[in-house]
C-alpha cells in the first residue's frame, strides 16, 4: 500500500528538504508544492487556514520581522498570498492528518523515525 501525502513549502527551505528526505526514506510518496513558484489559489489557502488557523503564519520568520505594522495588520490569507515565505512550513496534509512543521510530534504522527 502506497502512503501518499501533500506537502506545501519552499524548494529552498532546508526544513522542507529534510522532511521530504525523511518521508521518502520512511516509504511516503510526497507530492511537493513550492508555494512561491506555484502560489495557492484563494480556495486552497482558505482550506489550509481552515485546518491550521493563524498557526499557518510563521511569526518567528525573517519575513515576518521584515514586515511593516501595516502589512502585519492584514488577514492571514492576505499576508500569505502577498508573501508565501511567511507560511509556516512544511504544511503536510494526508487523509487523516494535517500537520505543521517538522517536529518530533509530526514525525511520530507519520511513523518517521525521529
Amino acid at each position: 500500500m502506497t502512503r501518499r501525502l501533500q506537502m506545501y513549502g519552499l524548494s529552498q527551505c532546508s526544513t522542507c528538504a529534510k522532511a521530504r528526505d525523511d518521508l521518502a526514506q520512511a516509504g511516503w510518496t510526497v507530492d511537493f508544492r513550492d508555494v512561491r513558484d506555484e502560489p495557492l489559489a484563494p480556495g486552497e489557502l482558505d482550506a489550509l487556514l481552515a485546518r491550521f488557523g493563524e498557526r499557518l503564519v510563521n511569526r518567528a520568520s525573517l519575513t515576518w520581522r521584515a514586515m511593516s505594522d501595516e502589512e502585519r495588520a492584514g488577514t492571514p490569507a492576505a499576508m500569505i498570498a502577498a508573501k508565501p515565505a511567511l507560511m509556516k512550513r512544511p504544511a503536510i496534509v494526508t487523509g487523516e492528518h494535517a500537520l505543521l512543521g517538522w517536529t518530533a510530534n509530526v514525525k511520530r504522527a507519520l511513523d518517521v523515525p525521529a
